[in-house]
């Protein structure tokens, strides 16, 4: 899940110095981390299950997110379940699919690991200081940075892919996972909550995690579909 490795905001020190807190999500990512990974490993009927798991709970999480807007509320709502979709359709794909999750999760843990130490380290200039006053462009240009070498990595592990092509795509993996981040930080701004939920310790709820994932799923599952099956394995 999107920040199962570190957290999503990636400047202004936190409560107990520049990089307070990192310890409990350190802990939590070493819990939660191994269990999704197990579960795209091994598929069906595993990663179906955490699907099945975390439906109910997004849905809940949107609700409270966009209290008062009906109309926000299914559109959130259809946008949750669609990452879902994605994720199971792209995982159960006959050629690749394990890989390609195992790709999309990479870029996202590198996108969120590099925004949060390089923004945390280097400050700057606000990326959203409406919205997300924490986030610095620096912290985007770190986490492009890092998906764009994870993408590359996997790519080469796998033996799959052109490595200078998916390095690129790592990095316009990692801008649109930021993209998902800050819709959710929008919605928890409008509804002056500071995290989604109390599920995760450390991390607060569901949403908050997968914020990144969700948007990522969707846009590699419109790819694959536009591109072709062997996308982004050519």
């Amino acid at each position: 899940m999107s920040g199962v490795m570190a957290a999503s905001e990636n400047s202004a020190p936190a409560r107990g110095g520049r990089f307070g807190g990192l310890l409990l999500r350190a802990l939590s990512a070493v819990v939660l981390g191994p269990l999704l990974l197990a579960a795209v490993w091994f598929g069906f009927p595993w990663i179906d299950l955490v699907a099945a798991i975390a439906a109910p709970v997004m849905i809940l999480e949107w609700s409270r997110l966009t209290r008062g807007a009906p109309v926000l509320r299914v559109l959130a709502c259809l946008y949750g379940l669609a990452a879902l979709v994605a994720l199971l359709w792209l995982r159960h794909q006959p050629a690749s699919g394990r890989e390609t999750i195992l790709w999309v999760l990479a870029c996202i843990w590198a996108t969120d690991i590099g925004a949060y130490f390089v923004g945390r380290t280097a400050g700057g200039a606000k990326l959203a200081p409406s919205i997300s006053p924490g986030k610095t462009w620096s912290g985007l240009i770190g986490g492009m940075a890092w998906a764009a070498v994870a993408s590359a990595a996997v790519g080469y592990a796998f033996g799959l892919g052109e490595t200078v092509h998916l390095a690129i795509a790592g990095a316009a993996l990692a801008i649109v996972g930021q993209a998902g981040d800050l819709l959710e930080s929008a919605a928890k701004r409008r509804a002056g909550v500071k995290d989604s939920g109390r599920l995760i310790p450390g991390h607060g709820g569901l949403l908050d995690r997968i914020d990144g994932l969700m948007a990522v799923l969707v846009a590699v599952a419109i790819a694959r579909l536009v591109a072709g099956g062997a996308w982004p394995w050519t």
